[in-house]
């Protein structure tokens, strides 16, 4: 009968005498020796929960923990008596199961036991997957710790879901999960909600820790909401253990990316270095088909139409070496199909020109991993794909400096499409380029995309403002002549264009596509074994651009001439200095300026902005996509 323990003792031992090694307490972690100063927690009770055994860390006495290595494996000899019932108890469970509840206490998301220490001891020597006990919540006091944040994002996500065996190291995860799952953000999850979600997690994370998770500073958590986020919560309850097993590990390279905290390595300008002619050689042919996958027509949509003249120059620049397809008016839900159809037309690279499809251009990628697929996106973490977007603030930083230029009352509006990363830069770039000329200049704010809104109503509230300079969409859609774009006064009641930001795509591709034909795209990848890349390419590249009205006076003209230069050599940021929010100031250091990183991820607005940043529930449908993807709200 005491075979069994004599096995549990040894492992307890070793483990004793390596926690020893590591100068780490050998045996169990005592929840009155780490709970905060008293008074300060709150208690709540549970009731019976099914706990799991893995989160079973310890005991709530000092008293109790002597006799179990930090494992809860035993540690005392096999001629106690201790070691006789854990015997008979082990005996038991063999013959019976133990089926009393244990009495434990949770903190953080951590089990300690009170009353049932054995039988947890031979419940994990016997490898159970988890035990029933009536538990108390202890409430720590809130912080603004990160541990602390998440475990109370943890507290309302139980209360919806009552599953305590997922936990996550990053904020905003358990929000995340409840909406991948298809559930409102204060839904409650039904019966089957809960054994559907137990079943695929379950598996998840067998497979997960079978192909080396625990090697991993990430937990199966951690994992399974970007598993999630790349197939979808339905499509991978759908699959079946084999199946479920490949896509494991075909996504590794995303899981690893998940432990550098989604770092993303910025390429600020083209790589011109060109590599010797063996290396460029051993490369393969640099024949290229490029497939570009858009949300809309270039009929209908300036962004569209845009990355579409990049693609007509694409193929003026390389005749002989590239050619081009295009795919229009894609929804999210058919971007997936549009790639492999064209990856069967032979497509051996392919840009998807909207956040919205970063979802089927990452299954696509790790589907067909010799295919080049970046995706027009900002602050998106992927390694099977790049990503790729403009520094379109520095130009906006010229528009506002116009703007406040050309007004004679200082009052400025900005209408703004999607609240992503990237484009509240670019409003507060504007705002700055405003004041910078007039101290005085107030940017009043406006959003495109707001549900039970339209246009008309915008202009409206703008004429009501008194404002008479106005930045609009960025340019011309061909099927609408209004020249309500770019820069313009308002003089009787009619636009009067002043300027217009230009996003070179052309410029972009043809860069790009030379870094393939130079042999230099594969050495970008070199240096960031363990980071994501974007191309994040400005002034000093070409992409991003003012073309200006000739009826702009002189002096303003020259303004411009002499930023663009400055910022294009790097001489400028228009994010230098000290910089004030709505909420007081952002950067105090008059010699400093915002990094790159602090750029892409700017979720404040300048003091001189009138106006919020929408929460995705304000906006419509159409654009629920792409902030789902990059907005700022997900960011917060």
């Amino acid at each position: 009968m005491l075979e069994e323990y004599n096995k549990a003792y040894k492992l307890g031992k070793k483990d004793y005498q390596a926690r020893m090694m590591k100068g780490e307490k050998p045996t169990l972690e005592a929840l009155d020796d780490i709970l905060p100063a008293r008074g300060s927690c709150s208690e709540v009770s549970l009731g019976l929960v099914q706990i799991p055994m893995e989160q079973i860390v310890g005991t709530k006495t000092e008293s109790r923990s002597n006799a179990f290595a930090g494992n809860f494996m035993p540690i005392l000899r096999e001629n106690t008596e201790f070691a006789y019932k854990w015997a008979v108890l082990g005996e038991s469970h063999v013959n019976e199961g133990i089926r009393d509840p244990i009495k434990a206490y949770e903190y953080m998301n951590k089990f300690y036991v009170e009353e049932g220490n054995k039988r947890v001891s031979v419940l994990k020597y016997y490898d159970a997957v988890s035990v029933p006990g009536v538990v108390t919540r202890i409430l720590p006091p809130k912080t603004e710790e990160k541990e602390n944040k998440i475990y109370y994002e943890f507290v309302d996500f139980y209360e919806l879901s009552k599953v305590n065996y997922i936990w996550f190291t990053k904020e905003g995860s358990f929000a995340r999960l409840q909406n991948l799952i298809g559930k409102g953000p204060k839904e409650v999850w039904d019966d089957d909600d809960k054994l559907n979600f137990s079943s695929i997690y379950s598996r998840f994370a067998l497979e997960f820790e079978a192909a080396g998770g625990k090697k991993l500073s990430i937990t199966a958590g951690d994992a399974f909401l970007a598993f999630l986020t790349v197939y979808g919560y339905q499509a991978v309850c759908r699959k079946t253990v084999a199946e479920l097993k490949k896509l494991v590990n075909k996504s590794w390279e995303e899981f690893k990316l998940l432990e550098h905290d989604n770092e993303i390595e910025l390429k600020m300008d083209p790589n011109r270095e060109k590599k010797p002619l063996l290396s460029r050689l051993l490369t393969g042919s640099t024949k290229l088909k490029i497939a570009f996958i858009y949300a809309k027509t270039p009929g209908s949509s300036a962004w569209t139409y845009a990355h579409e003249l990049g693609r007509l120059h694409l193929e003026q620049t390389f005749p002989d070496e590239v050619t081009t397809i295009c795919y229009e008016n894609i929804v999210p839900e058919l971007a997936e199909k549009a790639i492999t159809d064209a990856i069967a037309k032979g497509c051996n690279m392919i840009f998807t020109t909207t956040p919205a499809f970063v979802q089927a251009s990452v299954k696509a990628a790790i589907a067909n991993p010799d295919i080049r697929i970046l995706n027009c996106s900002l602050n998106t973490s992927h390694r099977y794909i790049r990503t790729y977007y403009a520094r379109m603030h520095e130009a906006k930083f010229l528009m506002g400096a116009i703007a406040g230029a050309m007004s004679e009352n200082g009052k400025l509006a900005y209408i703004a499409d999607y609240p992503i990363f990237g484009t509240i830069a670019n409003i507060n770039a504007f705002a700055l380029g405003a004041a910078m000329v007039n101290p005085r200049a107030k940017v009043y704010l406006e959003w495109s995309t707001l549900k039970d809104d339209d246009l008309g109503q915008v202009m409206e509230r703008i004429r009501d403002k008194d404002v008479s300079v106005v930045s609009g969409r960025d340019m011309v859609i061909p099927e609408d002549a209004s020249r309500y774009f770019g820069l313009y006064r308002m003089e009787n009641g009619m636009p009067h264009n002043l300027a217009m930001p230009l996003w070179h795509w052309g410029k972009f591709y043809e860069e790009l596509i030379r870094t393939v034909m130079n042999g230099t795209w594969k050495y970008d990848d070199s240096s960031s074994e363990k980071k994501a890349i974007n191309y994040w390419w400005g002034m000093s590249s070409n992409v991003v651009d003012v073309i200006c009205s000739h009826t702009l006076p002189i002096g303003t003209q020259h303004l411009v001439e002499l930023l663009k230069e400055t910022i294009s050599r790097g001489e400028f940021n228009p994010f230098s200095g000290v910089l004030y929010s709505q909420n007081g100031v952002i950067r105090d250091d008059p010699q400093g300026s915002l990094s790159p990183e602090e750029i892409i991820t700017m979720n404040w607005l300048a003091d001189n902005v009138i106006g919020s940043i929408p929460k995705s529930w304000q906006l419509t449908e159409q654009a629920k996509p792409v902030t789902l993807q990059q907005g700022v709200e997900k960011g917060q």
